[in-house]
């Protein structure tokens, strides 16, 4: 649907869009119409300045790369949320309290906005214990991921 919904806003917004690129823009949005229409604004404002207006698959990949919006739609606060995850708490399981302290955002702001996305793109584990991430994020930002051995345990000390 969002694949729809974007060459039809971009052209409202005179600032058309070729199927590739609204293609591309929908597929970072995270699957929601306020995602794909903010991503959209954003990509319009760069074509404008940079492309005569047009939303081609190149400009939108040099729009969303300059707005930190990777191949999977996340974005610096989500990059920020689990790096700080991996580097600071060792993969987890942290508390999103912590987790809100470490990177300035509100706990109530990364439990309703952040996580259901990092969750359901396989990045992120909500545990009894708290919030770990996958292996999926440790493969995305570079990282070797532990193996079961490394991984703590509730008798570790």
């Amino acid at each position: 649907d969002l694949v729809q919904i974007i060459p039809r806003a971009a052209g409202i917004r005179g600032a058309p869009a070729d199927a590739a690129g609204g293609a591309l823009i929908a597929r970072r949005s995270r699957g929601t119409p306020r995602g794909a229409n903010r991503l959209l604004k954003r990509v319009r404002d760069y074509a404008q300045v940079r492309a005569a207006g047009k939303i081609t698959a190149a400009v939108a990949v040099e729009a969303l790369k300059r707005l930190d919006v990777d191949e999977f739609g996340l974005d610096d606060m989500d990059a920020r949320i689990l790096k700080t995850i991996i580097e600071m708490f060792e993969g987890g399981p942290v508390g999103v309290q912590t987790i809100a302290a470490a990177v300035g955002e509100d706990p109530g702001t990364l439990e309703e906005v952040y996580e259901p996305f990092l969750m359901q793109q396989g990045f992120l584990a909500r545990t009894p214990r708290g919030r770990c991430a996958t292996a999926a994020a440790y493969r995305h930002f570079g990282f070797t991921p532990p193996t079961s051995a490394e991984q703590p345990t509730i008798f570790d000390a």
